[in-house]
């Protein structure tokens, strides 16, 4: 199962993803540093991108 790096879109494996962080008790995982670093900085941002994509 993979999971979607809220900040480049990437598909990320769990078990291998180079990062990962905590916000409002949910994980999100990332394919790099430098996207876990953006998201930390303006979580927000990347979860209104990512949430107004989808067709629910």
């Amino acid at each position: 199962m993979t999971e979607k790096d809220p900040v480049c879109g990437m598909m990320v494996d769990p078990k291998t993803a180079p990062a990962k962080s905590e916000y409002k008790g949910q994980t999100y995982y990332f394919c790099c540093l430098g996207c876990k670093k953006s998201f930390d900085k303006e979580p927000e941002k990347y979860l209104a991108q990512s949430a107004g994509g989808h067709a629910g």
